[in-house]
């Protein structure tokens, strides 16, 4: 059985980290779920320098520090793809993959993610739309699918629905600019650049799940997180901080976020 967690942060960025430290801080078990930081946004950068007392750091250095921080006050720092997050009675269930992780509080500070969805996306999900090849691929065995591979290991799950024998047709960002998904009860075809493709299925991977996708009643506003004035969503104890919450995106206001957002996720567990 998973080991029970007080706090699931997805994002292991500013936001992330300084809540857990701060959660660490205040006795709780925390688990965060993060991309690997050749993928993130600060990690890729060259130098930051407007972080007050780390001046002229690259981003990659920083990164390390504050998971370094984070890892040192005892949180468990995962590598995984948040697929969606769900909450069932006193819990709220995360699927990183094929895995569930659970906890009481949740604290979302995913980064700027995904803001755009496909046209039809939505309307599909779970009806032949699914953000997780080896979770969902053994029920379109012997199918046709299409795989949208913008994420690291995009190559990597087309692969595994080939070797399952699915019949993939595998787009990426140098194949296709736009997409549409068409079905009515499920999944029919898909059209890229204006020609359709019959399917019965579509994977679409990206490095991070759109917000206005990850958990059902999240509140959002031109694909940011709404939030009170402590950091709460529109869900009953999940919280939000760092730049998924809407400019401005800077690390310093991530930092303070993450901070409040773990604060409150403290009260809300008393």
């Amino acid at each position: 059985m998973d080991e029970l967690y007080d706090v699931i942060i997805i994002g292991g960025g500013p936001a992330g980290c300084s809540a857990a430290v701060t959660l660490r801080s205040r006795g709780k078990s925390v688990l965060i779920i993060s991309n690997s930081g050749e993928q993130s946004g600060l990690g890729k950068a060259e130098m930051v320098d407007n972080y007050p007392g780390i001046p002229a750091v690259s981003g990659a250095e920083l990164l390390s520090k504050l998971r370094a921080h984070a890892n040192e006050a005892g949180a468990e720092i995962i590598t995984g793809r948040v697929i969606s997050a769900m909450p069932s009675g006193d819990r709220i269930f995360v699927s990183v993959g094929a895995d569930v992780k659970s906890a009481p509080a949740l604290i979302i500070a995913t980064g700027i993610a995904q803001k755009s969805v496909y046209s039809g996306e939505v309307e599909l999900l779970g009806k032949g739309v699914s953000y997780c090849a080896t979770c969902d691929g053994m029920l379109y065995r012997n199918k046709r699918v299409a795989v949208l591979g913008f994420s690291a290991d995009a190559n990597h799950e087309a692969m595994f629905l080939e070797n399952i024998g699915c019949k993939v047709e595998f787009f990426d960002k140098t194949r296709a600019k736009k997409y549409e998904i068409r079905g009515g009860e499920r999944v029919e075809s898909i059209l890229a650049d204006g020609e359709e493709y019959s399917v019965e299925g579509v994977f679409i991977l990206r490095d991070t799940v759109s917000v206005e996708t990850l958990m059902s009643g999240l509140e959002t506003d031109g694909g940011s997180i709404k939030t009170a004035g402590n950091m709460s969503t529109s869900v009953q104890g999940v919280f939000a901080a760092g730049d998924c919450t809407g400019k401005p995106y800077q690390i310093a206001k991530a930092v303070g976020e993450g901070n409040i957002a773990a604060l409150s996720a403290v009260e809300y567990l008393r």
